[in-house]
């Protein structure tokens, strides 16, 4: 004896039992991205919350002011937190970082426009291929990898070839952090310059301009906006970073114009210091609020790079 099948759901049931389950489906994902916007977001800001937190004793706390104050910052040219009597100057490690930075743009910036500029109008698509994925590949190389290779084998060449006394010096920390920063440069202006409509291109060569003069003269000045956000990014990636210049630059806080002398970086500053400072001291405070600036500094670039970008896309737009 066979038993009576159930009968089926009318078509129009199931198309809107098919409609709910879509419109849970995509209020779930809808949900899980505002999550994760608001998490991100979140995160950023308790990370500014504690940094600002801890180094607030520097301007607010009378102890703390005593022997870390504002004043004390730049009463003398000696950083020295540990001692009798501790010396918190910061011109040497805002002068180190200054010519660590200075050096890895001045190396960085050229390649990295120039690089851009010949993948984009001139390599051929296969060599685009076989070059764009070599430069940004550099970037996925961790820090620690580049300041090993900067300690070993860069600073004995920068040394035999300027016959520096020190070994480990700003040169040195700033070529290797060159490396670090062109990915982001070449990978920023290249996407710039191919964004750039075709028809400027042609216009170019239809009045009687080479390649070469069509890149300079029109190419790169409608990508202007975008370069510049390329080399703001590689401007923040360089005032932050840590472990290369930690194990390449010397780590002498002295206050010196030449780039073959030993220096030292905000960032070195806190790395090397922070894990056995005193928890509350007025060291401690000090790290923090070098935290902050270099936190405050790298917030505004990233800001200034965005604009860029978006004057960039309105420009685009508009073309």
């Amino acid at each position: 004896m066979t038993t009576p099948s159930r009968p089926a759901r009318p078509p129009l049931q199931r198309r809107a039992a098919r409609r709910r389950l879509q419109r849970i489906r995509e209020g779930f994902i809808g949900w899980a991205l505002r999550l994760s916007a608001v998490s991100a977001v979140a995160g950023l800001l308790l990370i500014m919350v504690f940094v600002f937190r801890e180094a607030l004793p520097v301007l607010f706390d009378p102890e703390i002011q005593k022997e870390a104050g504002l004043h004390a910052f730049f009463a003398t040219p000696l950083w020295q937190p540990v001692g009798d009597v501790p010396k918190y100057g910061l011109a040497p490690l805002l002068i180190g970082t200054l010519k660590v930075v200075v050096v890895a743009m001045a190396i960085a910036t050229p390649l990295g426009v120039l690089a851009a500029i010949f993948a984009s109008e001139f390599a051929s698509s296969r060599m685009r291929e076989a070059l764009k994925p070599v430069i940004e590949l550099l970037a996925g190389i961790p820090s620690v990898v580049l300041g090993f290779f900067a300690l070993i084998v860069m600073a004995s060449w920068i040394q035999s070839v300027t016959g520096s006394q020190s070994r480990l010096n700003a040169l040195n920390a700033g070529a290797a952090l060159a490396l670090g920063i062109l990915p982001t440069i070449f990978t920023v202006c290249e996407d710039a310059l191919r964004a750039v409509p075709r028809s400027f291109r042609e216009a170019s060569l239809a009045l009687g301009a080479s390649r070469w003069q069509t890149a300079w003269n029109v190419t790169l000045p409608a990508a202007s906006a975008g370069v510049a956000a390329g080399l703001l990014l590689g401007l923040a990636r360089a005032v932050g970073e840590t472990m290369i210049v930690l194990m390449a630059s010397g780590n002498a806080a002295i206050v010196s114009g030449s780039v073959l002398d030993s220096v030292r970086t905000i960032s070195a500053s806190i790395a090397a210091e922070l894990a056995e400072v005193v928890f509350g001291s007025a060291h401690y405070s000090v790290l923090f609020f070098l935290g902050a600036i270099l936190f405050t500094s790298t917030f505004v670039i990233n800001v200034a790079a965005g604009l860029f970008v978006d004057r960039l896309r309105r420009r685009l737009a508009g073309a």
